[in-house]
């Protein structure tokens, strides 16, 4: 097993004190899985350049040997102290399980596969091949559930100013992961960074996302809306929303790589 040797070589960009946890972070967890670890992976925002401190987690996946309900049960310890320093419980995977979860959810490990860096052990994504024939339906859905779950959560949080800055950051961010899948549609580059994302489809669709934009510089921290325009930019960003999910539901197949 190497561990992550600086994590400075392995991930330019994120701030220094990040990559400081992130060591220690292998090294604990290493000591936990011990053999049974063959691979350590981040990826997601902190790949991208996309990583806001306070505002964005950091996504890991840990490729196993084989894993029992006494390991995952010592990862658990792990995790309490760990996810205090935004590191999310991570996904466990073994070989085989990798191939086959790829099938399903082939746009999540697209994602993974192209965005990603080895903390430790080898990448398990060299050679690897995610089949794109469910693609389209992948997107479709994703767009469409998170309009649903976005209705869903506005209702519950009662339509109240905090409850809704906290509901438009989670869900732009469920949302762009599906745009990239939406430039794979259109064989378009996929492209890093969101607002270029966001910017891209909007203009090969012809469609009006100003609402997904804004929702993203709210996130990213560069806009603080008042207390009036908070349900405006709710409004903008739902219509914006159900606009793409019903606009990608007609792309035809061939649009498909």
């Amino acid at each position: 097993m190497r561990d992550m040797d600086t994590a400075e070589r392995l991930i330019e960009g994120l701030p220094n004190d990040i990559q400081k946890r992130l060591q220690t972070y292998v090294k604990e967890v290493t000591a936990v899985f011990g053999e049974q670890l063959e691979g350590m992976l981040l990826y997601g925002s902190a790949v991208r350049g996309e990583f806001f401190p306070g505002r964005s987690n950091l996504n890991i996946l840990l490729l196993v040997s084989s894993y029992d309900s006494a390991v995952l049960k010592q990862y658990s310890a792990v995790h309490r102290q760990w996810s205090k320093e935004q590191i999310l419980a991570p996904l466990f995977l073994t070989e085989e399980e990798l191939h086959r979860s790829a099938a399903v959810f082939p746009l999540e490990f697209l994602e993974i596969q192209e965005q990603h860096r080895v903390l430790a052990g080898r990448d398990p994504f060299i050679g690897f091949h995610v089949k794109t024939d469910r693609l389209r339906e992948a997107v479709v859905q994703g767009l469409t559930s998170n309009v649903l779950r976005l209705r869903q959560r506005y209702v519950e949080g009662g339509g109240g100013e905090e409850a809704t800055m906290i509901l438009l950051p989670l869900s732009i961010t469920a949302t762009l992961p599906l745009l990239r899948g939406v430039q794979r549609l259109l064989g378009r580059p996929v492209l890093s960074h969101s607002d270029a994302v966001i910017e891209d489809v909007a203009a090969q669709l012809k469609l009006d996302l100003q609402g997904l934009l804004d929702c993203w510089l709210l996130k990213r921290g560069q806009i603080t809306p008042g207390s009036h325009e908070v349900p405006r930019l709710f409004d903008r960003y739902l219509q914006a929303a159900t606009l793409l999910a019903r606009t990608v539901e007609q792309l035809p197949q061939s649009g498909q790589r």
